[in-house]
């Protein structure tokens, strides 16, 4: 027989694909098997339910659910790892929401106007800590922002101790990467670094304004829910965000106009002075205390040294409960965001714990409340830690489950941190998928602080959250960008995040094969994550292996 050798490449590049694709399917069926995607939609439609009125946390529905999960974790077998050989961590809450009876007043010179709550400006934070009682200075200083990285300084020039100060929205213009990341937003652009920055200037408290444009109703509705915190926070300071339309007279009679700042703004401009303003502020709170709950079941390991050594699965449970009516519907209930996320994670936990699947570390199943909140629960777990911190190998963080189609690539959010990205590209590799960063739509420059892996983070566990890529099977990278940005600007946080929207199944199975192989991996691999050299989290595993905490 005559062979054509210019045909041998080819033939054996055919014959390495399909054994490649052998592999493939031979790695992804080991796990597809043991998915019940029939007990995953129990639970979505159980957790998503108007019954459970969003997942509110302290509410009666996030309590239901918090009953829910310990009872199917008991039902498949976990090891109850809360308080007094329960499932439930109980955390010691404190929730407060500020009533229109709140007076807010503004005096320039002679002159003083009443603002209303709502209307005129709306609270970051409420309860007694945020009252200014008697009159107090108010200075503008730009965009609040100082960066020792990028040289620079908006408090330079202006005195803010015990004062009031005044920022407006964003951060200096760039197109050059190395100043300010470029047109990628820095974490300096986000209220929470000006309102901490502004604390530590000393001031007593401060003021966002919106550049124009923002809806103020979506604003409102933002900021409707109640304000929750852990019982034991540090009191906080007024902050507050004001109405564009009201905030012009917060600049009367002083050096430049709310126009001649926004001017200034689109000039790149900005500058700092003192404004001819004081502000006085008496709020009236409903406030009360309360016990919420993280949910924890654990299955030990079955390796006698490594068994010491915990891997952390978690999911968020809470959602924003019970809000402001639109159209007709007050339910937030929270379906993607993240009764997905949860369903998947009490499936993994099944499997672990009925399927055979064995491990040589132990694994803790934790769902956490108040992430909504700010983190909450995950914050004062690992204040609170069942296990102590410098035993827990790795956090795998769920928030969210893909839903649209079955996908081609992953993103692990904080990978780049920490030797999970080698493990996560072992996942990959198995199934045929690439990696890849977030889309640059949706590129923030601390995505990672996101959700609750980042309080694992800081506790000096190395974590990650693996979501899907854009790049879909069925969907064009357009039309998967599309769905994504239908959801972030129609759904995400409001009523309609409910069981009307279509799951994928396929799609959503994919997700929580990748996410079991990734933790069966992570559970029995001789090689435990570390953080990578120069990572910000390092020192804090360092210190908590120090002090055996």
């Amino acid at each position: 027989m005559k062979i054509n050798f210019y045909l041998i490449p080819l033939i054996f590049f055919l014959n390495y694909s399909d054994l490649f694709n052998q592999d493939f399917h031979s790695a992804y069926n080991k796990y597809d098997k043991l998915i019940n995607t029939s007990s995953f939609t129990r639970h979505i439609n159980f957790l998503g339910s108007d019954l459970l009125e969003g997942r509110g946390t302290g509410s009666t529905g996030g309590n239901l659910a918090a009953r829910y999960l310990a009872l199917e974790l008991s039902k498949i077998g976990l090891k109850p790892a809360g308080n007094d050989n329960t499932f439930y961590q109980n955390i010691p809450m404190h929730g407060s929401r500020a009533l229109n009876t709140s007076r807010l007043t503004l005096f320039n010179k002679n002159d003083q106007h009443e603002l209303k709550l709502n209307e005129d400006y709306l609270l970051y934070q409420s309860g007694s800590q945020t009252f200014i009682p008697t009159p107090t200075e108010l200075v503008f200083v730009g965009y609040g922002i100082i960066s020792t990285e990028f040289d620079y300084n908006d408090y330079q020039e202006v005195d803010v101790e015990g004062k009031i100060v005044v920022f407006i929205e964003g951060e200096p213009y760039s197109n050059d990467k190395d100043f300010f990341n470029g047109e990628l937003p820095t974490i300096y652009s986000y209220p929470e670094s000006k309102q901490k920055i502004a604390i530590s200037r000393g001031a007593r408290g401060s003021i966002l304004i919106p550049l124009p444009g923002k809806s103020w109703e979506k604003m409102q509705n933002v900021f409707a829910f109640e304000n929750i915190s852990l019982a034991y926070t540090v009191s906080s300071n007024f902050s507050a965000l004001f109405n564009y339309d009201s905030a012009d007279k917060i600049f009367f009679n002083s050096p430049y106009s709310l126009d001649d700042v926004i001017q200034m703004h689109l000039a790149n401009r900005i500058k700092s002075f003192n404004l001819d303003a004081k502000l006085l502020f008496r709020g009236v709170f409903q406030e009360r205390d309360f016990i919420a709950q993280n949910v924890i079941g654990l299955i030990e390991g079955g390796d006698p040294k490594l068994r010491d050594r915990y891997l952390i699965v978690s999911a968020h449970y809470d959602h924003l409960g019970i809000g402001p009516v639109i159209k007709g519907d007050s339910i937030y209930n929270g379906v993607y965001d993240n009764a997905a996320g949860v369903a998947a994670l009490l499936e993994l936990a099944r499997v672990f714990s009925q399927s055979g699947l064995t491990h040589k570390r132990s694994i803790i199943f934790l769902f956490l409340t108040g992430e909504e909140s700010g983190l909450l629960g995950s914050k004062y777990y690992t204040n609170n830690p069942i296990v102590p911190l410098y035993k827990s190998a790795a956090n795998i963080n769920i928030d969210g489950i893909a839903s649209f189609d079955r996908f081609k690539s992953i993103i692990g959010v904080g990978s780049e941190f920490s030797t999970l990205y080698n493990f996560l590209d072992n996942t990959a590799s198995k199934f045929g998928l690439g990696i890849v960063d977030i889309p640059t739509q949706f590129k923030f420059h601390d995505a990672f602080s996101k959700s609750d892996q980042v309080a694992f983070a800081n506790a000096g566990i190395p974590s990650m959250l693996v979501a899907e890529g854009l790049d879909y099977e069925n969907l064009s990278v357009e039309e998967g960008l599309a769905k994504y940005i239908e959801y972030s600007t129609k759904y995400y946080h409001t009523p309609f995040d409910d069981l009307q929207l279509p799951i994928n199944l396929d799609a959503a199975k994919q997700h929580i094969v990748i996410l079991l192989s990734l933790i069966d991996d992570l559970a029995n691999n001789s090689y435990e994550p570390e953080w990578n050299k120069g990572s910000p989290y390092l020192n804090a595993r360092l210190r908590t292996i120090a002090e055996k905490k």
